[in-house]
């Protein structure tokens, strides 16, 4: 059975190799669920940027992994309650899921100089999915437009295509919208779709389960 050191050596092989056709790809590893044990090795072997789905799972193992570890960036890429904006905006290096303007205006009371975080994208819900998080794509022009005109730091999308259906017109999709708003990073592809992503412009690609194993 594979490691996770070697299925992270081979995916950074693969992603290399792909990345030459397109813009330079940052791997962020999806440690959901995952204990510090298991991020270790990925530590230890130069992992740097690492991803987390909730607030309250992150201030259990990063604060002490930071210790030892003080160049980790981590990102958000689950849905953030208003309530928990405070602790999200110390814990993270970056926000991606940025998408309503209550949500944005919780990160203003609280985003000061001195706080962590100063990146945030915004989450799109390209397939339009009820069940999903994530601004309307109809939508995303007045949520950018309200971000800028309140001078929050939008680096770029993000999203989650439907599972059900191919995602390449949804990365295309997206792709497109980043370019006519000139936002340069583009958070999209998981595990089993991240090539795809890549080849549509990816410059972040989410990766968990190819990284870590099925989670039991």
């Amino acid at each position: 059975m594979n490691t996770s050191l070697e299925r992270w050596n081979s995916i950074r092989k693969n992603i290399g190799n792909l990345q030459q056709k397109s813009l330079p790809v940052c791997l962020v590893a999806v440690s959901k669920a995952q204990p510090a044990s298991a991020i270790l090795p990925l530590l230890e072997a130069g992992q740097r940027i690492f991803a987390e789905n909730r607030v309250q799972e992150a201030k259990t193992k990063w604060p002490e992994l930071r210790v030892i570890y003080p160049e980790i960036e981590l990102h958000l890429i689950g849905s953030l309650q208003t309530n928990k904006v405070k602790e999200a905006l110390s814990l993270f290096d970056v926000i991606q899921t940025v998408d309503r303007v209550q949500l944005v205006d919780a990160i203003l009371r609280e985003w000061q100089p001195g706080v962590r975080c100063t990146r945030f994208f915004i989450q799109v819900n390209t397939g339009e999915e009820p069940q999903k998080n994530g601004v309307l794509p109809a939508d995303l022009s007045a949520l950018l437009g309200y971000c800028r005109a309140a001078s929050l730091p939008v680096a770029g999308l993000m999203c989650v295509p439907p599972i059900d259906k191919p995602p390449e017109p949804y990365f295309s999709m997206l792709h497109a919208r980043a370019r006519e708003y000139n936002l340069s990073c583009l958070s999209m592809g998981m595990s089993g779709d991240y090539e795809i992503a890549i080849e549509q412009g990816a410059t972040h690609v989410r990766i968990g389960t190819a990284l870590f194993g099925e989670r039991r």
